[in-house]
């Protein structure tokens, strides 16, 4: 198949979303098909490109503290993208994605779409993130200007599925985890490299508020073993300076970096727990890839994180918002490491189910159900 991928910042490598674009167009490029993408991207860039210039926003800002931009939609690079084309698959509802959609059937073009934007994501940016009015409000404005009228839709989680139904979306909603790489085994080395005598906790995920960073931080605040926990942050995002004041509370301050894949891996490594304080999420495949390498995770109950899915048992999970409780399943596997070292290997057999190779091969099935 000649597949178009349609996104706004595929070339970001802080970004979720686009990683995940990435890391789909490389598996599908090596099942044998050929893989091209409309999107934002300034000279140089890959030859598997049709280039689009930024749009300007009011937002723009925003946007870029959280490593993201729009693509300008560009009717003449449209069109020659979907000429090239046998079937397009739009990722972010955005300008881009709907002048896409819209161009796209009346060519007859088949093509799918994903939700990996979760209203609440966009509305947190601007602290609105629990106003139920204002979430319904995206979600159906979403349905109408990209969803409705595609039929097929790629979910990365059972819980975003369930979302979008209740919202009202009438689409065959197809659940495939996005996946991790084969890359993320599982290992937990004898030797501590970087902090000897430390217990270290990460976190993976964009520092932005719905993520929660703040959370850990007061619940390290709070423990008994503070002096002795140092944390890690793997991220950029827009409070990313709150953040550091933050930390600057705790007597270890916290380390906050972006990461390649190869310095991540060596990253979780070096960590003893994994912990995922997001109160809204589409599926977290950092928190996958934590647990694959043997971390055992602690993650937030709340309903609209899909993550609470990989908790094995309520050891790993705590009270949604609550840093009392986070704080006390810190400290339960702290004191007790023979379980921790049992639960290691049940998590990094769990991840297998989500291997980026298993994921593709249905996400390769769908495509191939629209085009027929």
């Amino acid at each position: 198949m000649k597949i178009l991928f349609v996104i706004d910042a595929f070339l970001s490598h802080s970004n979720g979303t686009s990683i995940s674009a990435q890391r789909y167009g490389e598996t599908l490029r090596s099942f044998g098909h050929e893989v091209k993408v409309l999107t934002n991207a300034e000279k140089p860039y890959p030859d598997y490109i049709f280039a689009l210039k930024e749009a300007k926003t009011p937002i723009d800002g925003l946007l870029h503290a959280n490593g993201y931009q729009f693509a300008a939609p560009d009717e003449k690079i449209i069109d020659t993208a979907l000429d090239w084309c046998d079937i397009v698959h739009v990722f972010t509802p955005f300008m881009l994605g709907c002048k896409v959609k819209k161009m796209a059937l009346s060519k007859g073009k088949p093509i799918t779409a994903a939700f990996h934007v979760q209203a609440e994501n966009i509305s947190s940016g601007f602290r609105v993130g629990k106003v139920e009015f204002i979430n319904r409000l995206l979600y159906r404005l979403h349905y109408h200007t990209m969803y409705k009228g595609i039929k097929l839709i790629h979910c990365p989680s059972q819980m975003m599925a369930d979302e979008l139904k209740h919202y009202g979306f009438d689409n065959d909603l197809r659940v495939i985890s996005n996946g991790i790489s084969d890359d993320f085994v599982y290992y937990r080395p004898a030797n501590e490299a970087n902090f000897p005598g430390k217990i270290v906790i990460t976190m993976v995920g964009r520092l932005s508020p719905e993520k929660r960073q703040d959370l850990l931080i007061k619940a390290v605040k709070m423990s008994k073993y503070e002096k002795q926990i140092q944390l890690q942050f793997a991220g950029v995002g827009s409070i990313e300076k709150y953040y550091r004041k933050l930390g600057k509370e705790l007597t270890n301050e916290p380390v906050f970096g972006y990461y390649t894949r190869e310095e991540l891996i060596n990253l979780l490594h070096d960590t003893h727990l994994y912990v995922h304080a997001s109160d809204m999420e589409s599926e977290a495949i950092g928190c996958i890839e934590a647990f694959a390498t043997g971390l055992v995770p602690i993650i937030s109950n709340s309903p609209l994180s899909a993550t609470k899915q990989f908790a094995l048992d309520e050891r790993s999970l705590f009270e949604v918002g609550n840093a009392a409780s986070l704080k006390d399943k810190i400290e339960y596997w702290i004191e007790h490491p023979e379980e921790r070292q049992e639960m290691e290997v049940k998590y990094a057999q769990e991840a297998e189910k989500y291997r980026l190779t298993k994921a593709v091969r249905q996400f390769e099935a769908m495509l191939k159900e629209a085009m027929e």
